[in-house]
C-alpha cells in the first residue's frame, strides 16, 4: 500500500506525502483556515470571492499571466469555499509538481485582488448566488443549513447579497493576510511525489510565513423544528437535517453504514420504500457527514404538491426507524450490501489522487493524523451485523429540522 508520510514544514504547517507506485500524476490540495464561518458578519461572501481571485493574479504575474503559467504546465486547479476551510486544489503529472509550487505558494501568499478582478468577480458571485432561485433543490439545502446549524456555521459559501455588496479590495486583502496563516492550513499531495523534494523545497518558499488565525466564536443552538419557504413551483423540495458523531468519534464508521443502508443505491430503504414501492418521488437520498466538532445526517426528495405530504410521511417513517425511538434493525443482506458498496467507494476514490490528497488533507483538519485506505476500510469491516444494530438501538438524533420549498406548507410529523 502507499506510503504516508508527515513532516511539520519550518513555517509550522503540516505536510503530507502519500506516494502512489504506478502513477504519473499528482492531486494537491491545500486548505486553509478561511471557510465561510470565518467571514465577518457583514462581509458574508469573502470565502465565495477569494476562490476566484486566487486565480486571478498573484506575485509578479497578472491574471492572464498567472493562467498561462499554470496553462504551460498542465495543471487542473480550482478553489472552493467550505465551512471550516478554503481549499485550494491542483492536478498536474507529478514530474512537473517542483514548477507548480512556486506559483502556488505565490497564490496563497502574494494574490494580487486588482480592481478590475473584484469587480468582475463580484459580479460572478452576485450571479451564483442569484441563480439559486432557478435550483430549488440546492436552495432548499442551502436553507435547510441555515436553520439547522448554529452561527457562523450555518452560513453558505455562496454568501449573502449585502455582504458581496460591501465588499472591497481593501477588505479582502487585510482579511486574506488575517486568514491565509500557516497554523490551521494543511497541504497535502498524493501520487507520484517525493517528500525528499517537495518539504525543502516549499521550506525555502514559505519562508517568513507566520501567523495564526483568529478564533471562530460560534452562536448557540438554533430553534430547529419545520420551516416552510414559499415557492410557486410544479415541485416540492423537502430537507431534513439531523445530528450524528463528528468525524473523530468511534461511531462514525456505525453511522455511514447507517446511512448507506438507508440511500446506497437502488436497492436502499429510502429509495425501495419512497421511489419504488408508491412512486411518490423523482429523487431521495441521505448522506452522513462528519467534522471534527459535529456531524450530520442530511435527506432531501423532491416530488409534485400531490404527492409531497405522503412523501414527508414516508421519508420521516424510514429515518426515523433507524433510531432508538424507531426501534428497527438492519438485516444480514442490507449490512452486507452498504459494506460492500462503501469498501468500493473507498478503493475507488484511490485511483484519483486529487480524491486522495483532499481526504488526506481533510483528515489531518478534523482528526489530526491521516488514514490510509487499509485503515478506512478496516473501520467500517470491523463493524458487524450486531454492533450495527447495537449501535442503532441507542441512536439518538436529537431535534430533527426539517424545511419544505414549494406552493403550500405540510404537516410536519409528531416528534
Amino acid at each position: 500500500m502507499p506510503a504516508i508520510e508527515v513532516r511539520t514544514l519550518a513555517c509550522g504547517m503540516p505536510l503530507i506525502v502519500e506516494r502512489i507506485p504506478d502513477v504519473r500524476s499528482v492531486g494537491v490540495t491545500w486548505l486553509l483556515p478561511a471557510g465561510s464561518a470565518a467571514e465577518p458578519e457583514n462581509r458574508q461572501g469573502m470565502g465565495a470571492m477569494w476562490s476566484h481571485l486566487l486565480l486571478r493574479g498573484a506575485g509578479s504575474l497578472d491574471s492572464r499571466g498567472q493562467a498561462e503559467a499554470w496553462d504551460a504546465l498542465g495543471v487542473s486547479r480550482g478553489a472552493d469555499v467550505h465551512t471550516m476551510a478554503l481549499e485550494f486544489s491542483a492536478t498536474l503529472l507529478g514530474s512537473r509538481l517542483l514548477d507548480l509550487l512556486p506559483l502556488l505558494v505565490d497564490a496563497v501568499r502574494r494574490p494580487r485582488m486588482e480592481e478590475a478582478s473584484v469587480d468582475a468577480v463580484r459580479d460572478i458571485c452576485e450571479q451564483a448566488l442569484a441563480a439559486l432561485d432557478d435550483e430549488p433543490q440546492d436552495k432548499a439545502m442551502v436553507l435547510l443549513k441555515e436553520r439547522h446549524a448554529p452561527e457562523p456555521l450555518n452560513r453558505s459559501g455562496l454568501g449573502a447579497a449585502d455582504g458581496l455588496a460591501a465588499l472591497t479590495r481593501d477588505d479582502l486583502l487585510e482579511e486574506w493576510a488575517a486568514r491565509a496563516v500557516p497554523t490551521g492550513s494543511v497541504l497535502a499531495i498524493a501520487g507520484d511525489a517525493r517528500m525528499s523534494e517537495i518539504a525543502p523545497a516549499l521550506d525555502r518558499l514559505l519562508d517568513g510565513w507566520r501567523g495564526s488565525p483568529p478564533l471562530i466564536k460560534q452562536g448557540p443552538a438554533p430553534a430547529r423544528g419545520y420551516s416552510h419557504v414559499a415557492l410557486q413551483s410544479q415541485q416540492v423540495h423537502i430537507a431534513v437535517a439531523h445530528d450524528a458523531p463528528p468525524e473523530p468519534s468511534e461511531d462514525a464508521a456505525k453511522e455511514r453504514l447507517t446511512a448507506a443502508v438507508l440511500s446506497g443505491g437502488s436497492s436502499s430503504r429510502l429509495f425501495t420504500e419512497v421511489r419504488e414501492k408508491r412512486a411518490l418521488c423523482y429523487t431521495v437520498h441521505a448522506s452522513y457527514g462528519g467534522d471534527r466538532d459535529f456531524g450530520r445526517v442530511t435527506a432531501h426528495a423532491g416530488t409534485t404538491p400531490e404527492r409531497a405530504q405522503e412523501t414527508l410521511d414516508v421519508l420521516w417513517a424510514e429515518l426515523v426507524r433507524l433510531t432508538r425511538a424507531g426501534g428497527g434493525e438492519v438485516t444480514a443482506e442490507e449490512h452486507a450490501r452498504a459494506l460492500t458498496g462503501l469498501k468500493s467507494r473507498v478503493v475507488m476514490s484511490g485511483e484519483s489522487t486529487t480524491a486522495r490528497a483532499g481526504a488526506l488533507a481533510q483528515d489531518w483538519r478534523r482528526l489530526g493524523r491521516a488514514r490510509s485506505l487499509d485503515e478506512l476500510i478496516g473501520a467500517l469491516t470491523a463493524v458487524t451485523l450486531d454492533d450495527l444494530n447495537a449501535y442503532i438501538r441507542l441512536r439518538d438524533p436529537g431535534r430533527a429540522t426539517i424545511l419544505t420549498l414549494g406552493p403550500t406548507a405540510l404537516t410536519p410529523p409528531a416528534r
